[in-house]
């Protein structure tokens, strides 16, 4: 008897923000667990990578798109059809945490033609797959602040980087691409928040909107003894079972992360 097929969950990111941030260093240390000094402006890669997060096997689909000026107005509207935005700034610069004021107004327009459609579906009395139900749930915000190892040249304290998104209705954290430092856990918040605003359309729940859109409550590490939840074989760096953040076993400045 043939075990039945096991599906991935299916789960679209675009990653933006402006030119050199660190956005490709974001992902390509969540799919390779690489890391490099060198900048190459990005036009636009696509990525695909499998995670097991509460029991639950998502294949995630990231794009990571151009941040420099000149090539914004590339962007396709397929990067706006997301599940989920990962939107990204430098600490170091306070013009980058300006510049995503640009993107945070694009996906706000999306959210809003989202809602539209919704309420159009809901008028109709239908009910729609996963590739159609993405178009009618607001997407979910999360910012990051990217080279949080580099404390000598912050530019934006933590707290200012928390009350921008807060102001507009995103999560937010720090992470480190150099030092894999909130990498996994960043991903593991919009996955389960994009569940939860799934969840919550499923079952006809009007503040799908207000959650999909609110504030983020810190993580909470999955269970040590699962060795399910561990990433895919050949994947070097922390699981999303280690407790420090980021897998930082010393505790200290990297401990004191959290996710809003």
């Amino acid at each position: 008897m043939t075990s039945p097929i096991q599906t991935h969950i299916p789960i679209s990111i675009t990653i933006c923000g402006d030119g050199g941030c660190g956005k490709s260093s974001i992902t390509l240390r969540l799919v390779r667990s690489q890391w490099t000094s060198d900048y190459d402006p990005t036009i636009e890669d696509s990525y695909s990578v499998t995670r097991r997060i509460d029991g639950v096997t998502y294949h995630l689909a990231l794009t990571d798109t151009a941040g420099q000026e000149e090539y914004r107005g590339m962007w396709a509207s397929s990067n706006l059809g997301a599940d989920a935005f990962l939107l990204v700034y430098d600490i170091t610069s306070k013009d980058s945490l300006d510049a995503l004021q640009h993107f945070n107004e694009l996906i706000d327009m999306e959210a809003e033609t989202r809602l539209d459609n919704a309420d159009r579906a809901r008028r109709a009395g239908l009910r729609s797959g996963h590739d159609a139900r993405s178009r009618t749930i607001p997407p979910v915000k999360l910012v990051a602040g990217n080279k949080c190892d580099l404390q000598e040249s912050r530019q934006v304290p933590a707290a200012q980087g928390l009350e921008w998104a807060r102001n507009r209705g995103c999560g937010f954290m720090e992470t480190s691409a150099r030092l894999e430092v909130n990498i996994e856990e960043t991903f593991a918040h919009v996955v389960r928040r994009v569940v939860e605003a799934r969840r919550l359309a499923d079952v006809g729940n009007d503040s799908a909107r207000s959650n999909a859109r609110g504030m983020t409550k810190p993580l909470t590490p999955l269970p040590t003894d699962s060795e399910n939840e561990k990433r895919a074989v050949g994947v070097r760096g922390p699981t999303l079972q280690d407790d420090h953040l980021g897998g930082k076993k010393d505790g200290g400045f990297w401990k004191s992360l959290r996710c809003w």
